[in-house]
């Protein structure tokens, strides 16, 4: 991961996910071991935002593999009150979004996979291929 990227770029980032998204209240960049590296937020703690996020992405991926049910895409959380997602960014960083209970999870579904693709950019992160494309199919590989 890139130690060069602005903070601002990434907040910009989350705020226009949040703009095209309804339902989207807060949002935290960090990596896959739970250290913040940026945050659109206003009344969650980030760092402990964070944390938490890793120790979601941990559970999640342990609970896929123990079923077998393949490589884990993303965890939902939801509650009486809306959603906590985790998104992984490749292997090194994740996405997490605060919705309410209007979360619109179809505009979410089709709006993240652009927003993570622009974060890893911005993050110097590669992203593996998308499913179903083989690896004949990507350049280079």
């Amino acid at each position: 991961m890139s130690s060069q990227v602005s903070s601002a770029s990434l907040v910009a980032e989350l705020k226009s996910l949040r703009e095209r998204v309804m339902g989207i209240s807060e949002s935290v960049i960090s990596t896959t071991d739970g250290l913040l590296v940026a945050a659109d937020t206003a009344t969650v703690h980030p760092e402990s935002a964070a944390a938490l996020t890793a120790a979601m992405l941990g559970l999640g991926t342990r609970t896929a593999a123990e079923f077998g049910v393949g490589e884990l895409r993303d965890v939902v959380t939801r509650c009486s009150g809306g959603y906590v997602l985790v998104l992984a960014i490749g292997r090194q960083a994740l996405l997490m979004i605060l919705g309410d209970e209007g979360l619109d999870l179809t505009a979410l579904h089709r709006e993240s996979p652009a927003a993570v693709r622009r974060l890893a950019d911005l993050l110097g992160i590669e992203l593996p291929p998308s499913p179903g494309v083989s690896s004949r199919s990507v350049p280079g590989a």
